[in-house]
């Protein structure tokens, strides 16, 4: 039977439209990434389906998922985690001028497979009822005599202190680096932490009086309890800067729908987004134009170590075999 085109075009009309998705599978928690995929959806019509699960078992199921992945893009912490992404393939470069002009080179892989959305950046933090600022100084001075037994560390088993490390080594060489991570060791005040939470509510309750750590951690401590004893320092601002590292993502090898996995890249990075990406969380904007929540921004300005964030990928195993030979667990 043959229906008139009128008869045609209504029911086209009347069918349900299939919107377009995307699939991400982050490492970062549902709370910190709903929303943003909600804003998302809302202004573009995407549909955002995620998974979340931690970084080494999202990996492993991206490889073994292979050509059949559902993921178009993974979301992780770290340049550390995401070169690792990159060397078992599950990446795809991406050349966008709009990341390019939102995210700044360093915080970027050189070639475009992965992007950095935030930043966290890795201080140091001291108690002032037993350190003056103005004793501090730098990473390398941690591993002065004079911090012996006020020092505190997280593991070295994290890649937060594995990345920062990496760094280290880029900028000093590994035998500078090795002496300094066993002048830290030396200064231990107790074994290393499981979390910088810990490590920090330790420098509060003077079981230490300085230490390294990501400072949201202290933004969330703070928020909870802002009487305790403890203040944020820039370490390395008359030399390299404060080590920074981001969360980022990337688009995988076998993304069933790249376009929209770039188009809720690009989005992530734009001006209106990377509030929502960072603040969350008490991070940073990658997006050097956007300023960060006035809490965050409360803590002061800092210059930034602007080494590419990929030699903490780079160079990870040979910061994980420095910090055994040091002693550093």
């Amino acid at each position: 039977m043959k229906f008139p085109p009128l008869v045609i075009a209504a029911a086209l009309l009347a069918a349900p439209a299939f919107a377009e998705e995307v699939t991400v599978y982050s490492a970062r928690i549902e709370q910190l990434v709903k929303p943003l995929f909600d804003a998302f959806t809302k202004e573009t019509g995407v549909q955002v389906r995620f998974v979340t699960d931690k970084e080494g078992p999202l990996m492993e199921r991206i490889k073994a998922e292979g050509p059949n992945t559902a993921a178009d893009l993974l979301l992780t912490v770290d340049a550390g985690n995401l070169w690792q992404a990159q060397q078992m393939d599950l990446l795809q470069a991406v050349k966008s001028p709009v990341l390019e002009a939102n995210i700044p080179a360093h915080l970027r892989e050189p070639q475009g497979y992965w992007y950095g959305l935030s930043v966290r950046a890795r201080s140091m933090f001291y108690n002032p009822q037993r350190v003056k600022a103005g004793e501090l100084s730098s990473y390398e001075d941690l591993a002065d005599p004079k911090w012996k037994g006020r020092l505190c560390l997280r593991t070295s088993k994290k890649v937060y202190n594995q990345s920062l490390v990496a760094t280290m080594i880029a900028r000093l060489g590994e035998a500078k680096t090795e002496q300094i991570v066993r002048g830290w060791v030396a200064n231990l005040a107790t074994d290393p932490f499981a979390d910088d939470t810990m490590m920090l509510k330790a420098i509060a309750a003077g079981q230490c009086d300085v230490g390294i750590a990501n400072t949201y951690y202290y933004g969330r401590l703070i928020e909870k309890e802002p009487k305790l004893p403890l203040m944020v320092f820039w370490p390395n601002q008359k030399s390299s800067g404060t080590h920074v590292n981001i969360s980022g993502a990337g688009i995988t090898k076998h993304a069933k729908n790249p376009k929209a996995a770039q188009r809720l890249l690009e989005w992530m990075s734009s001006d209106k987004a990377q509030n929502l990406v960072a603040d969350i969380n008490m991070e940073y904007p990658a997006n050097p134009k956007v300023k960060p929540d006035r809490v965050v921004a409360s803590w002061g300005d800092f210059k930034h170590d602007y080494i590419n964030v990929a030699k903490a990928g780079e160079l990870q195993t040979a910061a994980v075999k420095l910090m055994d030979r040091a002693g550093y667990r």
